[in-house]
């Protein structure tokens, strides 16, 4: 096995530079999401006893189980004579969160192994006949797992959206009483969330592309050294005249 040797060639090459594109997209896709933090606000009143209205919030973020958090009134400040820290958002969506984050932290790790071994390790690589194999065949599931985590991911977010949005009022009980009027007043917004799920597309696309310049390098597209002289048609030649 030959030692580790600084080799930026390979980076150069499509193989190397596509896998330092993975490796930055999969930071943004676990960054995005495993990040966020948001809250969203109801106004309450009780006419006639309480004309002005008084905000009641949830907090929420990573990994959205939303069935935990609570409404939370202002410190001392008793709305309603309703206890608001006993309700919560509907919907627990941590699994689609977490599986996506996961499987991206996965992947930046492996995107750093891999770049190590082209680099330090390229004739290794190279000459192997099982690495290349390996590395194509971790490619076409790692594209097949964005799809799937993307696509969980993307359908928990609208989801979300729609358990901290205008919904909630309709949802919470105390609400329903003729006198209380809840409105809605804002959500936190979620741009961080839809960039998230657009790089999961990207790094869908990006390992999708990459599978090509990864077969190449396999014994499945290039023949091995042993039928190289079988495959040029010619006789090998003498060893002495």
């Amino acid at each position: 096995m030959s030692g580790f040797q600084i080799n930026l060639n390979p980076l150069k090459e499509p193989l190397g530079f596509i896998k330092v594109l993975e490796w930055i997209a999969s930071i943004f896709a676990f960054a995005t999401c495993g990040g966020f933090k948001g809250q969203t606000e109801i106004q309450v009143s009780c006419p006639p006893t309480i004309t002005e209205n008084k905000t009641i919030t949830a907090t929420f973020g990573y990994p959205f189980r939303l069935n935990e958090a609570s409404f939370q009134p202002p410190p001392g400040v008793n709305i309603c004579d309703v206890n608001w820290k006993s309700y919560v958002l509907i919907g627990d969506y941590s699994s689609s969160a977490q599986f996506y984050v996961t499987f991206a932290v996965f992947v930046f790790l492996y995107c750093i192994a891999a770049l190590l071994l082209y680099v330090g390790y390229t004739s290794l690589y190279l000459d192997s006949r099982k690495l290349p194999m390996i590395d194509f065949v971790v490619t076409l599931v790692a594209t097949f797992l964005w799809l799937v985590s993307t696509s969980a991911w993307a359908k928990a977010l609208t989801d979300i959206k729609i358990a901290t949005g205008h919904n909630i009022v309709q949802e919470l009980s105390p609400c329903k009483k003729k006198e209380i009027l809840c409105y809605f007043g804002s959500v936190t917004s979620m741009g961080s969330l839809n960039v998230s799920v657009i790089f999961g597309f990207l790094n869908m696309i990006l390992w999708g592309g990459n599978a090509w310049f990864v077969y190449k390098e396999t014994s499945l597209h290039s023949p091995s050294n042993t039928s190289a002289p079988h495959s040029q048609g010619g006789i090998p030649p003498p060893t002495g005249i």
